[in-house]
């Protein structure tokens, strides 16, 4: 029943969206569908409880879901304030799906890769009931990126290396962004926002932040 008690109500998911708020997200959009989106839902039944806590929550493999001011965050900075939709949007790690499935409210087209074959299916599981057309979700080597796919509006990794993969530079198109997380000269990771202008490549190292390293190859 709309606006009932549990994990399934309006109300749980409105209170994560005013601590947002209160953390410096304000892009109406991203809040929006932060808001739509039912995170619970793509945790494991043990964590449901803590799920939409401020908190990164494994989803085995070693593989976690970003805290929901991170996911906000970088999706704000990958928005920069357009005033629509963003185009198509290229997903680098997939995980249990939650991103890719707010990302579907504020892009055109979402196209989301995995390298881990079992989460690549959970994600999948985790997307069925939601029925969004607009996502994509593939199975690779998302150090290549998918070629296929480019020109892409924006890309967004859930991954960080010591450098961004040339392939994702090469398939972002001109004017677009690209937001991900990236080792600095003292080890540590920081988010990284790189802008392809006609004029060149632009390169912003924002604050820092935890993700697991980017990997190349499948398994």
């Amino acid at each position: 029943m709309p606006g009932g008690v549990g994990l399934d109500s309006q109300t749980v998911r409105a209170r994560m969206v005013h601590k947002l708020v209160a953390q410096g997200v304000s892009d109406a959009q991203v809040l929006a569908a932060m808001g739509l989106v039912e995170r619970h839902r793509f945790v494991d039944s043990a964590l449901v409880n803590q799920a939409y806590e401020d908190t990164s929550l494994p989803i085995g493999l070693g593989q976690t879901i970003s805290k929901p001011n991170v996911v906000a965050r970088m999706l704000e900075l990958l928005r920069l304030g357009a005033p629509g939709r963003l185009g198509r949007v290229l997903e680098i790690g997939t995980g249990c799906g939650y991103q890719a499935a707010v990302l579907s409210h504020l892009a055109t087209e979402v196209y989301s890769i995995e390298r881990l074959r079992g989460l690549h299916d959970k994600a999948r599981e985790n997307l069925r009931t939601f029925r969004l057309p607009n996502v994509h979700l593939l199975f690779g080597d998302g150090m290549m990126g998918f070629a296929k796919g480019a020109p892409y509006a924006a890309i967004i990794a859930a991954a960080g290396g010591e450098s961004i993969p040339p392939a994702w530079i090469e398939q972002l198109a001109t004017g677009g962004r690209l937001v991900a997380p990236m080792q600095t000269a003292t080890g540590a990771q920081a988010l990284v926002v790189i802008d392809k202008t006609a004029q060149g490549i632009r390169q912003t190292l924002l604050e820092a932040v935890h993700f697991v390293p980017l990997k190349s190859g499948t398994s």
